[in-house]
């Protein structure tokens, strides 16, 4: 398969678009090896490219952000193969629709022409619908190839996943951006009134989605520029794209994830980062500091027993002085959980307590911890020799607090990180004493 970024020739005719088209439809390709920044799925060793050179296609979900090429991608393939192409939108289209596609896609399979059903979207099919693809796919009546910009594996059915291929399209860098502006200028036939660092700057404005920068592109021709744009200049003709961020989905629990592991890691640069892409999304404060605070307790407990007290401190300030004022605590408790000693040891110790909790069921504590509020309790021995241990010598009596059915168990283990080295030596102390009052 030729180049990735093969010379594109804009004089050649291109099917079914009208010279006032959109810049973007325009300069759709026409074959696969002008799709840019997808070769490791349209070169000659990735999946597409592959299929295409034995001629054949296997159902497939295409995944990827918005302007990265799965609608050209589908169409190309169908042209690649031999294949009837038929288009569908789930934001359109109802089970009458897919009636009328399958119908059709049978009518041209008894005349020897099998389809390619694209389905933008297909992600906001419900599962019943999806459902209704699984005969026609397995019958042979139509090759599905999905577009989706949410996760399948939590959008689409099982069965459907089982019987299609998962490909993975990049948002565009910045080298496939670049392409882009040059096709642009060569199918105009003149440069975009930019200065290279404007140039740059608009590539980065697209935040890896194509066909927003043609549709900046196209605004920029449309009007008489006569001297070059500077990046404020740029900055002050277009409106910078809105990050792709859906509170409910994917990216969503790809940037938390990003944050919670940046903090666990000490990086409090790549930290801050995270919670800036999130709370410039629009992402809820109050929920970035439930994370936060759920932080403290599980990645530093004890190391750092300050970490939850700031955490619940910025909650706080932010309820009280609100956006954006109220960031900067949020800004602050993130950086102190970033740079505090890191210990998991009480979110492990929890768990362990919780699984020996469940297994022993309802043992009795011994007797003697027991308190005896009435005489009877007292007669049976609730109470009975229990040691006070503020009475005791050194204030600890070493005594034993588990059921008598049950061993002691050590769910906690202190790290010597931060405070809880103080921790461990106190227990260690402990330890040695109870060893000595118990004679071990």
């Amino acid at each position: 398969m030729a180049d990735l970024f093969a010379e594109f020739e804009p004089d050649m005719p291109t099917e079914d678009v009208r010279p006032d088209a959109p810049l973007a439809d325009r300069l759709r390709p026409r074959q696969l090896d002008e799709v840019v920044g997808q070769e490791h799925l349209t070169g000659p060793d990735g999946a597409i490219g592959r299929m295409v050179s034995a001629g054949k296609l296997s159902s497939m979900i295409l995944w990827g952000p918005p302007g990265t090429g799965k609608t050209t991608t589908a169409r190309l393939l169908a042209a690649a193969v031999g294949l009837r192409f038929a288009s569908i939108s789930a934001v359109f289209s109802g089970v009458a629709d897919l009636k009328k596609v399958f119908a059709e896609a049978r009518d041209h399979a008894r005349i020897g022409k099998r389809t390619l059903l694209f389905v933008d979207e297909i992600h906001r099919f419900n599962r019943a619908q999806q459902d209704g693809f699984l005969p026609y796919v397995e019958d042979g009546t139509v090759t599905l190839v999905g577009a989706t910009t949410e996760n399948p594996s939590f959008e689409l059915n099982a069965a459907l996943l089982s019987r299609a291929q998962v490909l993975i399209l990049h948002r565009l860098d910045a080298d496939a951006l670049a392409t882009l502006l040059d096709r642009a200028e060569a199918i105009e036939g003149r440069d975009l009134p930019l200065t290279p660092e404007a140039r740059a700057s608009l590539i980065a404005s697209a935040d890896g989605d194509g066909r927003f920068l043609l549709n900046q592109a196209e605004t920029l021709f449309s009007v008489e520029i006569e001297t070059l744009l500077d990046p404020k200049g740029l900055s002050d003709f277009l409106q910078r794209r809105v990050a792709v961020y859906d509170k409910d989905r994917e990216g969503h629990y790809n940037l938390i994830s990003a944050l919670h592991k940046s903090l666990r890691g000490s990086d409090p640069q790549a930290a801050l980062y995270y919670l800036a892409r999130m709370l410039t999304a629009g992402e809820e404060p109050l929920y970035v500091m439930r994370r936060l605070t759920r932080f403290a307790s599980e990645d530093i407990g004890l190391a750092d027993p300050n970490a939850l007290v700031q955490c619940l401190a910025a909650k706080d300030a932010y309820d009280f002085l609100g956006s954006p004022e109220g960031e900067l605590a949020i800004v602050q408790a993130c950086l102190y959980c970033a740079t505090a000693p890191k210990s998991n040891a009480a979110y492990k110790a929890a768990g362990a307590a919780w699984r020996s909790a469940k297994a022993t069921g309802s043992l009795m504590p011994p007797q003697n911890i027991l308190n005896a509020p009435t005489k009877l309790m007292k007669d049976i021995g609730y109470g009975e020799g229990y040691a006070y241990d503020h009475s005791v010598e050194g204030g600890f009596s070493g005594a034993d607090y588990w059921p008598e059915e049950m061993e002691p168990e050590q769910f906690y283990t202190p790290t010597e990180r931060g405070f809880e080295k103080r921790v461990a030596e106190r227990m260690a102390w402990w330890d040695e004493r109870r060893r000595q009052i118990n004679g071990e």
